[in-house]
């Protein structure tokens, strides 16, 4: 037999000797696929709207949310509300996480007292959450504060950093707003930071305001970069509802915010609520345009796929159905607690954000 009549069978051997390769590696990929496991945790931020107490303190005013006062706020409402919230943070990041957020910042609420009524709502009761607040200078008595599942971050620091803003006419006299609230801890081994904000408002017009929130951006900023001084790689999450988008000057200008993981370098700021801003995505409505106000920006250390940390996985808006405005003037807007009409027993005006923190288990 000459050589040209064995050359289709050499061409078979080899190409059954590939395929029977390609089947092997193809079997040993896929099941080295199907044995990484994965810790997925939520991170969340929920701007609660106004979760007032029903007493009235004689230094803030909250006259508004009393009895007696213009929304004739009951202990029955309040009770009501605190369900509400309750059942929302028992919810975010669950489809995928499976438990709440094992980190929650949460900004609108008067004082200590109602968040411990919030954790002890049977919603969250069994997930056993901690308690960091400060209170805040702000005339209305709305604080921050941030919440935390103790099985999973252990607080090892925490301190309220004040925002000082003077007006602009009346350099005399100040402005008196929300601090920024600083968490360091073990989050499940790990060290990370936690930065919780509520910026000024646009009350007054967006840009005439707006140098408010580029003091807010400059005093975050400087309180990321000492983190920096003492660990270049540290780990740190800042949220908040920043009364500002993402593309907006105080975020893009003051915090520096990068919008693409692959082109965010060292010690910059990853902002993953960029990218749904830009596509129309809003947490709050007003005069029917959407705003991206609540957001959760992360360091470039969370990018790093090393395996030995949680890293950023995704992030998102949780605006469920039951958290939509059904009918009405504000049909399709975030089914608020109060609107022109008086009590709704809706939840907020803002939808919460997430992100989801992931880390491979051997």
């Amino acid at each position: 037999m000459c050589c040209s009549q064995l050359q289709p069978i050499a061409v078979l051997k080899n190409s059954k000797i590939l395929l029977i390769f390609f089947l092997i590696f193809s079997y040993f990929s896929m099941t080295s696929q199907e044995k990484r496991n994965y810790h997925i945790r939520t991170i969340a931020f929920y701007n609660i709207e106004n979760l007032f107490d029903t007493e009235n303190d004689p230094f803030t005013f909250d006259d508004d949310r009393t009895p007696e006062g213009k929304d004739a706020w009951t202990f029955e409402k309040y009770n009501d509300k605190v369900k509400n919230i309750a059942r929302v943070l028992s919810e975010i990041g669950t489809e995928t996480a499976q438990i709440p957020p094992a980190i929650i910042g949460l900004c609108e609420l008067e004082n200590r007292k109602v968040i411990e009524d919030l954790i002890n709502h049977e919603y969250l009761l069994s997930f056993n959450y901690g308690i960091v607040h400060y209170d805040s200078p702000d005339r209305r008595g709305i604080d921050v504060a941030l919440l935390y599942q103790k099985d999973l971050f252990t607080p090892i620091n925490s301190h309220s950093r004040r925002l000082l803003i003077y007006d602009l006419e009346d350099p005399s006299k100040r402005v008196f707003t929300r601090d920024q609230l600083v968490v360091t801890g073990i989050f499940e081994g790990e060290k990370m930071h936690f930065i919780v904000n509520h910026w000024p408002s646009r009350s007054g017009g967006e840009a005439r305001s707006s140098y408010k929130r580029e003091r807010a951006a400059w005093l975050n900023k400087q309180i990321i970069d000492s983190l920096y001084h003492i660990d270049p790689y540290s780990k740190i999450i800042t949220m908040g509802d920043f009364n500002d988008d993402p593309t907006n000057k105080s975020l893009k200008k003051g915090l520096q915010t990068r919008a693409n993981q692959s082109t965010t370098k060292f010690q910059e700021l990853f902002n993953p609520m960029e990218s749904l801003h830009k596509k129309g995505i809003g947490t709050l409505a007003y005069r029917d345009g959407w705003n991206l106000f609540d957001q959760i920006i992360l360091t470039q250390a969370f990018l790093e796929r090393d395996y030995t940390g949680y890293s950023f996985y995704k992030a998102g808006i949780y605006n469920a159905n039951y958290l939509i405005t059904p009918t009405g003037q504000f049909r399709g807007y975030p089914f608020r607690s109060y609107d022109y009409g008086g009590y709704t027993g809706g939840y907020s005006d803002h939808f919460p954000v997430y992100v989801y923190l992931i880390k491979e288990v051997e």
